[in-house]
């Protein structure tokens, strides 16, 4: 039973979540020879000022992109 965990920055909708986690599903089942209902997928999402890149928060970079 084929795994994945998904590490995010919270800010996708949940139809985005969806298709990625359909998308996803339908890759192992076609390259590893699963069912779909073998595969589980989890979303862990964090919050954008609990994730940094290049030494500023998500909340930073989505600030310094609006201006």
């Amino acid at each position: 039973m084929p795994e994945i965990t998904i590490n995010l920055a919270a800010g996708r909708t949940d139809e985005q979540k969806k298709g990625m986690m359909l998308d996803i599903t339908q890759a192992l089942v076609k390259n590893l020879g699963v069912t779909a209902d073998a595969v589980v997928i989890q979303i862990n999402e964090a919050p954008l000022n609990n994730k940094m890149k290049g030494g500023q928060t998500f909340v930073e970079r989505k600030a310094a992109l609006t201006k």
